[in-house]
């Protein structure tokens, strides 16, 4: 809680110089830090930081113990835990959150720690609509191959083999989707009039009833 409060007053402190720098009014200086207070701070931990959120910098020194002490990279949810903190959880939000650092926080954590940007191939494929609808009238066509039909009950749950032919739609670790059927088609009757011709003449071959 000492650390937590001295962040704070030196956050203020900073701030108040700003403003002074600026020619602005200033806020009451009461509770704020002094410069030699923040000098000693610096001499205890040349690498604390006032004003970056207190939370990251915990992580980030429960992260380096952990590592200095023999342990590996914790890049696994769940996998370390420490005083409460997912340890590989923080990794990995730092790796894809990595635009929003500041250059001196991607410093510390390529040189300390070793941590990289995720690469393009570990971020989740964004869908577009085309994508979306092309996953679920494949569902849908395989519904209707094995019912004859496209009378799908509202809760029902189809699950397609992605082959690598559902347009980058992402699939689970089997290589299977999971569309929900009934609720799409609900849904889509519901805006049947916004519809592009192609789209409602792909379902009216499964017999779609509108």
């Amino acid at each position: 809680m000492w650390a937590k409060n001295a962040r704070a007053a030196a956050r203020r402190a900073r701030e108040n110089e700003e403003l002074r720098a600026a020619g602005r009014p200033v806020p009451s200086a009461a509770g704020v830090m002094t410069e030699a207070r923040r000098d000693e701070l610096d001499a205890i931990d040349p690498g604390w930081c006032p004003v970056w959120d207190t939370g990251w910098q915990r992580c980030l020194r429960l992260v380096q113990s952990h590592v200095r002490a023999g342990g590996s990279l914790p890049e696994t949810v769940g996998g370390v835990v420490v005083q409460g903190e997912d340890l590989g959880r923080w990794v990995t939000a730092q790796r894809f959150g990595w635009e929003q650092l500041l250059p001196v926080q991607q410093w510390i954590l390529e040189n300390t720690l070793r941590i990289a940007p995720a690469g393009e191939n570990e971020r989740p494929v964004k869908q577009t609509q085309d994508t979306k609808w092309a996953a679920n009238l494949a569902a849908a066509r395989q519904f209707h191959a094995r019912e004859g039909h496209l009378r799908v009950p509202r809760k029902h749950v189809e699950q397609v083999e992605t082959e690598g032919g559902l347009g980058g739609r992402q699939a689970g670790a089997d290589g299977v989707v999971v569309v929900k059927l009934g609720t799409w088609l609900d849904n889509v009757r519901k805006r049947a009039a916004k519809l592009p011709e192609q789209r409602r003449t792909d379902l009216d071959q499964l017999g779609m009833r509108w």
